[in-house]
């Protein structure tokens, strides 16, 4: 493997499925609508795009079919900055979709899947170019893609083995989707995956689904969790209560940010985007606060892929310590 383990190509690679969403605004039903908003998004490119925003350089791999959708998502993604050249064309296969209908109570929002047999879930491991994906500081992996398919779990027990071979550092984010496969399933995938990680990512909510933990609160969560892992970093998020960071025997907890929700998807993502971004330019606790500041820029707008840029991000992080700093007072 063509690897310079001392100046790898990227700072982040990763790989997984982008589809295509299909939205209406708060107030509107699908059942009734006559046009829909089309954003594209997926967890991994949702992290890389923002990353690369943020000035790091980063690859993706995944497939897509070879006709103006497949091209549509592969623009948005270069648009961001992030590399491509790693992407599979495949001829069979389509891309998934999915359909937001956004509410507020008493209504929930509604999703709607439409993605079996995308090209993605047709990737074996041998379609994988381990040269490229391998060649960064961190190598970024969600518990979505393993979901898709016997062979993209494959996929990504491989990328898991290699990544310790090779010294690579190891992010996991769980993101349990209960529409792909059921909990016991699941756990049964992911306990060894997590086991593993260097950064783990997961929500309380998907801590207590998946691998059944029980505490009362989020610190014990976070406590059991660390039972489940040799990740020396953990990530939590447990909403309104906001972020919980372990990081080798510290605690750190970054209450929630104040922000007018007009767009909830990737909220997630962006919250590993920023924390990655503070892991690779500083320390543990500023990552916190890095990703409780794009977790919020994506609440705060439209799509699932976050545009911004450093100076912004830093900018609102000072405003945010100002006006903390005040309280205190």
């Amino acid at each position: 493997m063509n690897r310079n383990k001392n100046n790898p190509r990227f700072d982040v690679t990763s790989l997984g499925e982008t589809m295509l969403r299909l939205s209406v605004p708060e107030g509107k039903r699908l059942q009734t609508a006559s046009q829909l908003d089309l954003y594209p998004g997926g967890a991994e490119s949702n992290v890389l795009s923002l990353l690369s925003r943020l000035g790091h350089p980063c690859g993706w791999v995944s497939s897509l079919p070879t006709h103006a959708l497949g091209w549509l998502v592969r623009d948005e993604i270069r648009k961001a900055g992030v590399c491509t050249e790693a992407v599979l064309w495949s001829a069979e296969g389509r891309i998934g979709t999915y359909y937001v209908e956004f509410a507020q109570p008493p209504r929930q929002i509604r999703v709607i899947y439409d993605r079996a047999e995308s090209a993605m879930s047709r990737m074996i491991t041998e379609d994988i170019d381990w040269s490229y994906l391998l060649d960064t500081r961190i190598l970024h992996l969600t518990g979505i893609t393993p979901a898709l398919s016997d062979s993209c779990r494959q996929i990504v027990k491989t990328a898991v083995r290699q990544a310790k071979e090779n010294r690579v550092a190891l992010s996991f984010d769980v993101n349990y989707r209960q529409k792909l496969w059921s909990r016991a399933e699941a756990e049964v995938c992911l306990r060894p995956l997590v086991e593993t990680a260097d950064i783990l990512f997961c929500s309380m909510r998907d801590a207590q689904a998946v691998f059944r933990c029980d505490g009362q609160n989020a610190e014990e969560v976070v406590r059991e969790l660390q039972q489940l892992t040799s990740a020396k970093q953990i990530v939590m998020s447990a909403g309104s209560s906001g972020v919980w960071g372990w990081d080798d025997g510290h605690w750190y907890q970054q209450a929630a940010r104040s922000v007018e929700i007009v767009d909830r998807v990737g909220a997630g993502d962006a919250l590993a985007a920023g924390v990655l971004h503070g892991w690779l330019t500083g320390g543990f606790e500023q990552a916190l606060r890095f990703g409780s500041i794009t977790a919020a820029l994506a609440l705060s707008q439209y799509g699932d892929m976050v545009v911004t840029d450093e100076e912004e991000v830093i900018d609102l992080l000072a405003k945010n310590e100002q006006k903390n700093a005040i309280k205190d007072k």
